[in-house]
């Protein structure tokens, strides 16, 4: 157990402080356009507000597989000229970002079109970013550095999982550095958003469960997250009862528009959660593995959340144990931390089920202190972690998970 210190209480009070103001900072939320069909409403929008050109910011394989088109013809039909930027890869890079807000620049748009994962979104975020600001990608790293604003920007979610519609938050990937930073201003918000599962039908199994337990860490971490208050904790009920509840439909059956849909709304939920209460250490483990062995995303989060959750327990065992009873798991009278053990259990079983191994096989022992230094960097005064983690136990949680 980490014993007690001023640098703790420091943390404590900080992480007070921080709660305040995420509490009353002007956070405003994205108009939402939700349903099957959806996003060709918001492309009618775009249309409305007079946006004559715009840049689509996606990956390469949704092109490749069509999904895209369907968007450029509703542009097309609106009257709204549109450039293709597919450029974005996963965990999107510094030079990625550059190369996408050079295509901007060299077609004159006037606002930004996300369509794709979390890595999408998050790289059009800082292309909007960086068109409004002089500053560079790494100087606006941290918080509330994008001084200036950004582009409008249009948010078309094609997975469930990182909620970045919602989200002030971008995530960039500095390979040279070997690391990955946050950049977390409430101007990144996008401006409007649509939630279409028919979007979402294709993805194939090992994307939609990675993707789904992303949302749920977002959920729980919120919960957990001594930021929380009654507005996170309501949303992140609710986005995790809908994720024990439809992802397993989602994976057995891509076609299930319902599942598709609901999810969704889940992934929404989720990121409101944890836009104002924050993640943990999950998030700081998992961010790590993935600027160390390119582990997607979600998946590292879907291998990290039970390690962590066990060592946080004994900090927030009531709240994993409230997590539990709204989703619906008492069956008697079982005390607060069966009822938390119960909650952790699912969880390793829904990954058993979903085939999301319990170790990292890339994980080598000798770059644990280095994960660990940069994991404890990122949640030092910004996360609002139940239970806090030193140099030790930082190392022995990530130990836990070599092969």
């Amino acid at each position: 157990m980490i014993p007690f210190s001023l640098e703790v209480a420091f943390y404590r009070i900080w992480v007070f402080l921080l709660k305040i103001g995420t509490i009353i900072l002007p956070f405003r939320k994205p108009e939402l356009f939700e349903g099957p069909g959806s996003s060709k409403d918001l492309c009618k929008k775009l249309a409305v507000e007079g946006v004559a050109k715009v840049m689509i910011v996606t990956d390469e394989g949704l092109v490749k597989i069509g999904l895209i088109k369907g968007i450029q013809d509703a542009l097309d039909e609106a009257g709204v000229a549109h450039v293709l930027f597919d450029g974005v890869v996963p965990d999107p890079t510094i030079a990625v970002i550059e190369q996408g807000l050079q295509v901007l620049k060299d077609n004159d748009c006037k606002a930004v079109l996300a369509i794709g994962g979390g890595s999408s979104i998050d790289a059009a975020k800082v292309i909007a970013a960086r068109a409004k600001n002089k500053k560079s990608i790494a100087k606006m790293a941290g918080l509330f550095r994008v001084t200036w604003g950004m582009l409008p920007l249009y948010a078309i979610p094609t997975t469930a999982g990182t909620g970045s519609e919602v989200t002030i938050a971008a995530v960039v990937s500095d390979p040279e550095n070997q690391r990955k930073f946050a950049i977390m201003d409430f101007r990144l918000m996008p401006h409007k958003a649509a939630l279409d599962g028919e979007l979402m039908l294709g993805l194939p199994p090992h994307i939609t469960s990675a993707t789904g337990m992303d949302a749920l860490t977002h959920a729980v971490e919120a919960y957990i997250s001594n930021n929380a208050y009654w507005m996170t904790n309501k949303m992140a009920i609710e986005a995790s009862k809908l994720v024990l509840e439809y992802l397993p439909r989602a994976v057995k059956d891509g076609s299930d528009l319902e599942a598709r849909q609901k999810m969704a709304e889940a992934s929404h939920k989720a990121g409101i959660a944890f836009t104002k209460a924050g993640v943990g250490y999950v998030h700081a483990i998992a961010h790590n593995f993935g600027a160390y062995y390119h582990i997607p995303h979600g998946l590292a989060n879907a291998m990290v959340m039970p390690y962590v959750l066990d060592y946080s327990k004994p900090n927030c065992a009531a709240r994993l144990a409230s997590l539990a009873e709204h989703c619906g798991m008492r069956e008697g009278n079982e005390s607060t931390g069966d009822l938390a053990d119960k909650f952790i259990s699912h969880i390793r079983k829904m990954n058993a089920d979903f085939g999301i191994p319990t170790k990292v096989d890339k994980l080598k022992a000798q770059d644990i202190p280095a994960i660990a230094t940069a994991a404890l960097k990122e949640a030092r005064f910004t996360y609002g972690v139940p239970r806090y983690m030193d140099q030790a136990t930082a190392e022995g949680v990530i130990r836990q998970m070599l092969v």
